[in-house]
């Protein structure tokens, strides 16, 4: 991932918040760089992160692909198809063009980081700015670290660039790999 960013996309209303959120869906944006993931290995991360056969209780939560370009549909589509025939079940998510994305507000972006104010901060200080900060890689890559996501190996390719501190560094080693025994992470545990 280059960078993640969580909003509203899929409704009418015009300037959605959380507290007014009309007939949008809460969702993510990702930026990624196609040479380093594949969009399938992202719809295969998307299908792993939820239950496809559970029905959403409100538009809100609503399980929906937003995709760019026939391309992206095509695989959405052949993906669905396949996750519901092994499951032998209802998919509920729906596939859909791309409408729009409205950025939700500072304090739901990057969550996982913000369960840990040590860290937090030192990314504070490098982006003082919110919209450096929420463009920002090394948060976006922390963040998910944090939350669960990515190898103790991965990591270690990576520490070096998210310009840490020394003690920062040592500290999400040790967290990673105490979650992962040097493995693919599981989900989190704080």
């Amino acid at each position: 991932m280059v960078r993640t960013r969580v909003g509203y996309a899929g409704g009418t209303k015009k300037d959605p918040t959380y507290r007014d959120l009309g007939d949008h869906t809460e969702t993510v944006q990702i930026d990624y760089d196609p040479a380093r993931t594949t969009y399938e290995e992202l719809l295969k991360v998307f299908w792993t992160g939820q239950d496809p056969l559970r029905r959403s209780w409100s538009r809100q939560y609503a399980s929906i692909i937003f995709y760019h370009t026939e391309e992206q549909r095509k695989l959405a589509e052949e993906t669905k198809a396949r996750i519901t025939r092994n499951l032998n079940g209802t998919v509920y998510t729906e596939i859909v063009p791309y409408p729009g994305f409205t950025l939700a507000e500072d304090y739901h972006q990057k969550h996982s980081l913000r369960q840990y104010p040590e860290f937090l901060e030192e990314l504070r200080r490098i982006y003082p700015l919110s919209g450096e900060f929420m463009a920002s890689t090394a948060a976006a890559r922390l963040n998910g670290y944090l939350g669960g996501e990515g190898s103790y190996e991965a990591l270690m390719r990576e520490i070096g660039s998210l310009g840490l501190s020394a003690a920062s560094k040592q500290a999400l080693t040790e967290l990673v790999q105490r979650r992962t025994g040097g493995q693919g992470c599981p989900l989190p545990t704080r």
